[in-house]
């Protein structure tokens, strides 16, 4: 496992090269591509800073998906124009990895004619980002106060999520694993252990605040992970061990105690946290 700095998960604002910056400056192994950006780029100025990343020993661990994939359908369609473009300029910065998170709840589809929906149009994007060699990784969102209000559930628990990926059945589709999203769904850890290593392709570590009701609690008031020791982390990071999981690991703690330090005080807590917890669960493990 490595990890990877994801500069919005933790609140902070800065382009790509500040984020390269960022990472080389506090330790971590990979950064965040950021597709859009790097598209805008001439092909003299994405070589400087794909050469800038190689002289600080830096690669990219994963990207975002750079289109709009869950709402109308002209604003899905003129995504998918660009797409092409975008998987291009990643495959050439090296990024195999891509993620997305699942909304789990809508106000106008009911579950059936939403999965409907999701299938068409991640296997749409599944072929394109295939074509370049990257994987794309689904993620499940567990936190019940994201389905309050809504007049249709969705996929919120890792098996409704597998269940999707089945069905689209691209072989590079896979799943983006949260400790937040797997602790607030109540999961054990022998869900985790029926997964394959090739079936994840991010992992993300947070930690949750003391003494909130998993019910009550919004979505972005995690901590970093191993801080509060809510979210057993080893046991989390155990079972993805066990089942041989090599990849990124990012922390997306958002609005955690802290979050509105200064970047450089943020990234080398973030930095740290990661490590300290990857390096007890392995002793742990062990």
């Amino acid at each position: 496992m490595f990890t990877c700095l994801v500069c919005r998960s933790l609140c902070i604002e800065a382009t790509q090269l500040e984020a390269i910056k960022l990472a080389h400056r506090h330790g971590f192994d990979t950064v965040e591509a950021r597709a859009d950006e790097l598209e805008r780029l001439s092909d003299c100025e994405l070589g400087h800073l794909l050469d800038e990343m190689q002289g600080k020993a830096l690669r990219f661990g994963l990207a975002g998906l750079p289109i709009d994939m869950r709402r109308d359908a002209p604003r899905f369609a003129d995504g998918m124009q660009r797409l092409p473009s975008l998987a291009q300029v990643l495959q050439r910065c090296g990024v195999t990895r891509l993620g997305v998170s699942i909304v789990p709840a809508h106000d106008e589809l009911p579950y059936a004619d939403n999965f409907r929906l999701h299938v068409t149009r991640i296997s749409a994007v599944a072929r394109v980002l295939a074509d370049h060699g990257v994987r794309f990784g689904l993620e499940y969102c567990a936190t019940p106060t994201l389905r309050h209000g809504k007049a249709h559930e969705f996929i919120h628990s890792l098996p409704q999520l597998r269940e999707l990926i089945a069905a689209v059945g691209a072989p590079n589709v896979g799943v983006v694993l949260d400790s937040w999203h797997w602790w607030i769904s109540g999961s054990a850890a022998a869900e985790l252990a029926t997964l394959r290593a090739e079936e994840i392709v991010s992992v993300d570590l947070d930690d949750a605040p003391v003494g909130i009701a998993r019910e009550v609690l919004g979505d972005r008031q995690r901590e970093l992970p191993g801080t509060t020791g809510v979210i057993n982390l080893a046991e989390f990071l155990g079972a993805l061990r066990r089942v041989g999981y090599e990849g990124p690991v990012r922390a997306e703690p958002f609005e955690f105690t802290g979050w509105q330090a200064g970047r450089d005080e943020v990234c080398a807590r973030t930095s740290a946290a990661l490590a300290q917890t990857l390096k007890g669960a392995a002793k742990t493990d062990g």
